[in-house]
């Protein structure tokens, strides 16, 4: 069931001026040749201009998770299956086939023949299973290995030969084969050296010479200037094809500006010094983007939904926190119960999106038709039931000072870490603070560049956070890392030993169940359940998801749109600069 909030009439009259274009989904895409839609094919040569919002934090994905070394990885390195981003199905990628047993524990994947390395090294089973062991192998630490445990143990890995790999689940996986889209294939013949020696979590870094990043992707590193730019060749082995049987990449050179600021890249998209982004629009950007769209300068495209939501959490890590007496009312669901009735989300996605919005209560949104669940408990703009919250854990305004705090004078107020340059953010915590201010708690923001956010949040150096979380796949079980108390990407309490609270642990059982259920009605009650627990528990406060609006220039090609990020580079081998 999708239910989507009213919009609001002022922003139904501006979209009817702005005629914005919507995207019209079609058929599925041939994986060994790709398909456009967009009226204008790509030609081959040229180069596109793309800005970026952060830089990676590794070229290596199996230690990175945040975005922008996700997307270095789509660009260079390739998984043995792809989920197509726009269409969300399984398409056949390094492995040109497969089989899989009955009961869902085997599966038999053949490598395409001729696919090599950008160094001209032929990709074999070898690499597969070098991967595996680098991701299982805990002094790698790999972020991503928590997702890749169907039953809860490691993918058993053989290779009767150098083009085909033997994978044995501990138990059945719900999403099947889908489960390996979520790693890269890496080379062997590069890497292993730094695995013997226990080096492997720090190569590929970010200072590494661009000739010794090897993949099989799109794409070769050419240039890195931290702050500035990444410069992308086309990988002139790649294996993919066009529709008339032409090289793929369209492209020879692919570059990635940062543009952390919002105004400055849009000023670049309308001065044509940027052909696309990889965030979406603000809702302030439809009026001048619409009016280049008439000039013939841009293309305005309408994505749906967004399948992420802006969010706000605090670090509920007592390891991090020691010493810090805030904690005790944190940890107390009361607390962000509170919070979350303080909040009108109504008045959130009119103020911040202009209406452009659907408010949320939970981390699964309406963008994710297929897993959402609209009965997740819901907590309507009531300050007096936020105030009665408070006072039942012993929060209360005392000294008549706007704050409330304990009997021992701990004043509920913290700082609240977002990221510099991102109006949509900063306006969103200025809504928020105000809203929470109404019944004694007190939010300072304070913004801060890109990659200092992301240190602090994986270091839990913080009091809270206001960002929009991003999920990786559509699939729960692919996103484990997120369900798991163990998970690295378990956003308030990261890679638990042991379940910090008795309701993680339920969702523990239960999302481990519920990953290993091949029966879809089965998984979906199971995942809804568990999307009930954390809505009770609240322990990130989910407040709306925009609509997304894309926009690029018109000299960009090939251009197939995702909901999911990157919105555009995810299909970065189709596109080009479009024909005269």
């Amino acid at each position: 069931m999708n239910r989507s909030a009213p919009r609001a009439t002022g922003i139904l009259v501006t979209l009817a001026v702005l005629a914005v274009v919507v995207m019209v989904m079609r058929g599925r895409p041939s994986p060994d040749s790709a398909t456009t839609r967009t009226a204008t094919a790509p030609r081959h040569g040229g180069q596109l201009v793309a800005s970026a919002r952060g830089v990676p934090r590794s070229f290596n994905r199996l230690v990175a998770s945040d975005q922008p070394s996700d997307m270095f990885s789509m660009l260079t390195q390739g998984s043995l299956v792809r989920v197509n981003r726009a269409t969300f199905e399984l398409e056949p990628w390094l492995a040109e086939k497969w089989e899989s047993s009955p009961d869902g524990l085997t599966h038999t994947l053949h490598l395409r023949p001729g696919v090599t390395w950008s160094d001209g090294t032929p990709l074999t089973s070898a690499d597969v299973l070098f991967t595996l062991e680098a991701m299982y192998d805990p002094a790698v630490q790999s972020v991503i290995a928590s997702s890749v445990m169907p039953g809860g143990k490691p993918i058993q890995a053989a290779a009767p030969d150098a083009s085909t790999v033997v994978l044995t689940y501990a138990a059945p996986h719900g999403s099947g084969i889908s489960l390996l889209d979520m790693f890269p294939i890496l080379p062997k013949h590069k890497l292993e050296g730094a695995l013997r020696s226990g080096t492997f979590s720090q190569v590929w870094n970010t200072s590494t010479e661009p000739a010794d990043i090897v993949g099989t992707g799109p794409f070769v590193l050419r240039e890195f200037k931290p702050g500035e730019r990444l410069v992308f060749d086309r990988n002139p082995r790649y294996w993919r094809t066009s529709p008339d049987g032409g090289r793929l990449p369209y492209l020879d050179r692919l570059v990635l500006q940062f543009i952390p600021e919002q105004n400055a890249e849009l000023l670049a998209l309308q001065a044509g010094t940027i052909d696309l982004t990889q965030s979406e629009l603000r809702p302030d950007d439809y009026v001048p983007v619409r009016r280049a769209e008439e000039e013939g300068k841009l293309t305005l495209i309408e994505g749906g939904v967004s399948p992420d939501a802006d969010a706000l959490w605090f670090c509920m890590k007592p390891e991090a926190k020691k010493g810090d007496r805030r904690l005790a009312f944190v940890l107390k669901r009361e607390f962000r119960q509170a919070l979350s009735h303080a909040v009108d989300r109504e008045e959130f996605a009119r103020t911040v999106f202009l209406g452009e919005a659907v408010p949320v209560w939970g981390p699964i949104t309406p963008g994710n038709r297929l897993w959402f669940s609209p009965n997740v408990p819901r907590y309507p703009h009531d300050p007096a039931r936020a105030r009665e919250l408070l006072r039942s854990i012993g929060l209360e305004d005392r000294n008549g000072d706007g704050v409330v705090e304990t009997a021992d004078g701990v004043e509920a107020r913290f700082t609240v870490m977002t990221q510099r340059g991102n109006s949509i953010y900063e306006r969103g915590i200025s809504v928020v603070r105000e809203q929470v201010a109404g019944i004694g708690v007190a939010l300072d923001p304070a913004p801060l560049e890109y990659p200092t956010m992301i240190e602090r949040l994986l270091a839990c150096n913080y009091d809270a956070v206001y960002m929009r979380p991003i999920f990786s796949h559509f699939d729960p079980a692919n996103n484990l890392d997120f369900w798991l108390s163990s998970g690295s990407a378990h956003l308030w309490n990261m890679a638990q030993k042991t379940p910090a609270t008795e309701w993680e642990a339920r969702i523990d059982a239960i999302m481990r169940e519920q990953a290993q259920t091949p029966d879809p009605e089965r998984r979906r009650a199971l995942f809804n359940d568990a999307q009930r627990i954390l809505a009770e528990h609240v322990p990130v406060l989910y407040l709306a998801a925009p609509r997304l609006y894309f926009a690029h220039s018109t000299r960009t090609a090939g251009v197939v749109p995702s909901v999911m990020r990157p919105p555009i580079l995810w299909n970065a081998d189709s596109l080009g600069v479009a024909s005269p």
